[in-house]
């Protein structure tokens, strides 16, 4: 059973009453059976010389669990934190990940030629998601550079293929190479 981690509380000084805060989602699809540890992320943001912030009292030893399912990671102590979440292809969370799955194959059914059949391949034969989830109003460009290390992170390291709402697939390259940009919304 996966662990689930602590979600960083974050202070805002908006009240509750408002509207809730409009998220950016993107996500990557990988086809390696499990995620790697957390702390494999964290060593790879700081090599590039960014300095994650973690949940206040994480217990440590979490950080090399394989079988997360979710984490926020802050990229400035004045900004909320990315939301990460992690479902598979098996165990507690096995339904969302088919959900998300099989969403994204239907919208692809409506696209055609080689870069579109090479996606359905990768959502096909994927093993998990990778997911995260920023509050759009809240990011920068450093949050968006920090969200974009995290997703290279996954598509490199777990033969994933990147996905971003409202813009679509992107080739390992980083070009656009399915544009969905008015398909999904929030």
């Amino acid at each position: 059973m996966a662990k689930e981690l602590p979600i960083i509380a974050t202070s805002t000084s908006e009240t509750v009453s408002q509207q809730p805060e409009k998220s950016v989602y993107s996500r990557v699809f990988c086809q390696r059976e499990n995620s790697p540890p957390l702390r494999l992320l964290i060593d790879f943001l700081k090599a590039r010389g960014l300095a994650p912030i973690t949940p206040p009292g994480i217990d440590e030893s979490a950080l090399d669990e394989w079988a997360w399912v979710r984490i926020a990671l802050g990229y400035h102590r004045d900004r909320q934190p990315i939301q990460l979440f992690c479902v598979r292809d098996r165990g507690s969370y096995k339904d969302v990940f088919e959900q998300e799955q099989a969403l994204f194959l239907e919208l692809l059914s409506a696209h055609d030629g080689v870069e579109s059949e090479l996606v359905r391949s990768y959502l096909s034969l994927s093993r998990f998601i990778l997911t995260t989830r920023m509050v759009e109003k809240d990011m920068t460009d450093e949050g968006f550079d920090f969200n974009g290390w995290i997703l290279e992170f996954y598509q490199e390291q777990c033969n994933g293929i990147v996905q971003i709402d409202n813009h679509g697939f992107y080739s390992p390259q980083g070009e656009l190479i399915i544009d969905m940009s008015v398909s999904v919304e929030d």
